[in-house]
């Protein structure tokens, strides 16, 4: 079992035999998510919204981890990953010390991924294309397994990004959730950085509503207050609660 954060001094605090969490630390962290959580909330009073409408996704990409591990002894249990390899090499262990855990994936994923995705992730926050959408279902089924989905939206139809384009979601959703079986209980966005976010997240809001779909996972660091605003459900915050990423 995990020690829990404590105020007697600079002993780390212990998590297990051979790891520990400076105690600074937690509590930097756990600041940190105190004041995304305040920011939250006061945007989402603008819109006349109750702040547990809205869900905080942890994103630990790139992060060492025991600024991922201060996060959970801070009493975090939602957190994001973009890669699947990475998320193998923490989160396991994790959740054996730390029971509630909630883990998505809003990263690209590859197909050659996806059994491993399947068995380590608890929703999939990026099907973004018919060949990924039919290898998620079958190793579904394989697995026993109905994880929730997201379909990916690029509201900016750029060329690099991920994203089935705006004018082909509703076919996407229909074919996801009625031809396939996915649990497809929300759509994702991630606006082109140049761009208002505002008007992205307006689109993905509308593609929701006219497809009957309830969550939207839209909004980082620099803009989840005017996601919660056009009503966002969950906001994906890293560097306001991590620190800058070191890529090394």
């Amino acid at each position: 079992m995990s020690a829990a954060p404590d105020d007697t001094g600079d002993n780390a605090v212990a998590t297990d035999a051979t790891t520990a969490v400076d105690p600074h630390l937690v509590r930097q962290i756990g600041d940190n998510l105190e004041s995304v959580r305040r920011s939250i909330a006061k945007a989402a009073a603008a819109a006349e919204r109750s702040p547990e409408t809205v869900t905080l996704v942890a994103v630990g990409k790139v992060q060492p981890l025991e600024r991922v591990e201060a996060a959970l002894l801070a009493g975090q249990r939602v957190f994001g990953e973009n890669r699947v390899q990475e998320a193998k090499g923490k989160w396991p262990d994790f959740r054996v010390r730390y029971p509630g855990v909630e883990l998505h994936l809003i990263g690209p994923l590859q197909t050659n991924k996806v059994r491993e995705a399947v068995e380590l992730f608890d929703v999939i926050q990026t099907v973004d294309r018919p060949k990924l959408a039919r290898e998620l279902a079958k190793e579904m089924e394989k697995q026993g397994k109905r994880l929730d989905c997201y379909i990916q939206v690029n509201t900016g139809e750029e060329e690099q990004k991920a994203g089935i384009a705006p004018d082909e979601a509703d076919a996407f959703i229909a074919e996801c959730r009625d031809g396939l079986g996915l649990a497809v209980v929300g759509l994702m966005c991630i606006p082109p950085v140049e761009d208002n976010p505002a008007l992205h997240f307006a689109m993905l809001r509308e593609i929701a509503k006219r497809n009957g779909i309830a969550n939207l996972s839209m909004g980082m660091s620099g803009d989840y207050d005017t996601a919660v605003e056009l009503g966002a459900t969950h906001v994906r915050v890293g560097t306001a609660i991590f620190g800058a990423r070191d890529y090394g």
